[in-house]
């Protein structure tokens, strides 16, 4: 494995770092966000602008990140297998559908729907069914994952693949903590409709 991936490499474990930090932070932000309305409070009381200023952090965060990525793999040695004409050219078609996932889900949510606006009271009027999230349900995730591992099949880093692979593990645990969430807070929108719409009647 040494020869495929060099574990001595400061820049890969910086790089590991930031593929746990991002998810955990953005959570851990959006939970605190939810119950004590820390970031609204640290503007103003303005829950829009302080979704805004999450939306910027966690975009920035994401840059970065993939910036240590790249310098992570500048530093690893190439495996020949991955550079080899079917295998290197799959690249292509991996990273564009993986954009196209991650920048059509953007588009159908918009900033406060992609950006966990829900924990900031921003609520969507009805889920998203149209494309990409009637291919995937998670398109921002997935499309992240497959983008990773287009840009270490392309460069022929091993290393790229292992990162790869952590991207994966760390989008899933998130979920587990965001989906159930996100619904509950959806399920709680709708029971106060529903109590809103009775004492109407």
């Amino acid at each position: 494995m040494s020869n495929l991936v060099d574990f001595s490499q400061s820049s890969f474990w910086i790089s590991a770092a930031s593929i746990v930090f991002n998810p955990t932070f953005w959570n851990i932000a959006a939970r605190q966000e939810y119950h004590n309305k820390v970031i609204t409070k640290l503007f103003g009381g303005n829950s829009r602008l302080g979704c805004y200023a999450l939306a910027v952090t966690i975009f920035s965060l994401g840059i970065f990140r993939d910036y240590l990525y790249s310098e992570a793999l500048a530093a690893q040695p190439t495996h020949p297998t991955l550079l080899s004409p079917a295998i290197h050219l799959s690249a292509i078609p991996l990273f564009l559908s993986g954009n196209i996932l991650v920048l059509s889900s953007m588009y159908a949510l918009g900033v406060t729907g992609t950006y966990l606006g829900d924990y900031f009271g921003i609520l969507m009027d009805a889920p998203v069914t149209s494309f990409p999230f009637n291919v995937t349900d998670a398109p921002m995730y997935h499309g992240s994952v497959m983008s990773f591992l287009a840009t270490a099949i392309w460069k022929g880093k091993p290393a790229g693949i292992v990162l790869t692979g952590l991207v994966a593990v760390m989008y899933t645990i998130a979920r587990q903590y965001e989906d159930p969430f996100t619904t509950m807070i959806y399920q709680k929108r709708d029971e106060e409709r529903k109590k809103g719409g009775k004492k109407a009647q």
